[in-house]
């Protein structure tokens, strides 16, 4: 008998992570991160991390928690490395008789999740190195090294595609041309918790201030003392323009929550085109949707 597994995502501030707790409260589940900045320590504020209000631990109220808070800022992450350690969490759920339970909102990891990945070399650190120096040193050249057709703009996976040329002499998309592999969950019961965009609107707004109070600032201290590419958490920007001077705080907090309803937006964008989900939510979650 195959174990049933989740997948179970939603815009930020939409509920999920909630939802997962009590449906692993049900089901004897193990929650495994998919969000690819929540993997941090150290800025489990800014990331919305379960661990913002609480002590970092593998579990919560008697479950377990894995992949939350693994890495340090210092440290870099690819999406087979992700697949990889995702993989070892999930056979060791089933091993133990658990259910896997994924959550988070980061797309590309769900797909690799569900679908797999293109088979990429390794990369070694230095080229990875030099990848991301080069994307920060100017993004627009950095583009030019890249076929005229690459569709992605976020500096992340500019780096990830350059990494790739400097490895192998060989463009990203050629690799993506041939047969994924490292599926870990393709037979996942996928749930969307898609709330109406005002109900996010409210809770966002409501969020934020909430997260600097609760030691978000001193988070992005630590974000500049490691060099931390500051873009690639929402809110990271915006506090480190605060700390510098650029912007007061009043101004960082709308910033802040003008970029994650934009984020939202991008994340229901994703859902409607490339997530095929088997069961919707369309309001904030409660336990009488775990009955679905």
């Amino acid at each position: 008998m195959i174990q049933k597994s989740y997948i179970i995502t939603g815009p930020t501030a939409s509920g999920k992570s909630d939802f997962a707790h009590r449906l692993a409260q049900r089901t004897n589940g193990i929650i495994i991160n998919c969000d690819s900045v929540q993997i941090y320590r150290g800025i489990e504020n800014i990331s919305a991390s379960p661990f913002a209000t609480r002590p970092i631990s593998d579990q919560i109220d008697s479950i377990p928690y894995r992949l939350f808070s693994i890495l340090p800022l210092t440290e870099q992450i690819s999406v087979m490395d992700y697949l990889n350690l995702a993989r070892r969490e999930y056979d060791s759920a089933i091993q133990d008789g658990r259910t896997p339970i994924f959550v988070g909102g980061t797309g590309y990891y769900i797909n690799a999740l569900i679908n797999g990945i293109s088979p990429i070399p390794d990369i070694s650190d230095k080229n990875r190195t030099r990848a991301r120096e080069i994307v920060t040193r100017d993004i627009d050249a950095a583009r030019k090294m890249l076929p005229a057709d690459f569709p992605y703009t976020d500096p992340q996976r500019i780096a990830r595609a350059i990494e790739v040329w400097l490895e192998t002499g060989r463009h990203l998309s050629e690799f993506q041309m041939l047969q994924r592999v490292g599926a870990v969950a393709p037979n996942a019961v996928r749930i969307l918790i898609n709330p109406d965009t005002e109900i996010l609107r409210v809770r966002i707004a409501a969020r934020i201030p909430q997260m600097i109070s609760g030691g978000a600032i001193d988070e992005a201290h630590a974000i500049i003392a490691a060099n931390w590419d500051e873009n690639r958490a929402i809110g990271a920007a915006q506090l480190c323009a605060f700390l510098r001077g650029d912007i007061d705080r009043e101004t960082c907090i709308q910033n802040w929550i003008t970029k994650t309803n934009q984020y939202a937006k991008r994340q229901r964008t994703w859902f409607r085109t490339q997530y095929n989900p088997d069961i919707i939510i369309d309001h904030i979650p409660t336990d009488k949707d775990l009955d679905i």
